[in-house]
């Protein structure tokens, strides 16, 4: 498993997990997904530790800043997947 679309119903379903009123289909994946979503700072580090639970992809706390859209976190893990 390592497609995008693989890797973002991963990332959805483990948004889903803390945040199941999340609405993906109404969510610009170009926008902080944060604030959309209204997921705070705890949900955030939950899904952190969920997505390297799932795919084994380490997201270091100097990353953060780089996964904050759902294209910024697809780019990211599929780079850090395709790598291995």
């Amino acid at each position: 498993m390592n497609t995008r679309d693989e890797i973002r119903q991963v990332v959805v379903d483990s948004i889903l997990a803390f945040a199941p009123e999340a609405d993906f289909d109404a969510l610009d994946p170009g926008r902080p997904f944060r604030d959309e979503l209204d997921i705070d700072s705890f949900d955030f580090l939950n899904l952190i530790v969920a997505l390297h639970e799932k795919l084994g992809v380490d997201i270091p706390e100097a990353d953060y800043g780089k996964v904050l859209t759902l294209d910024a976190m697809l780019d990211y893990l599929e780079a850090r997947l395709g790598a291995r």
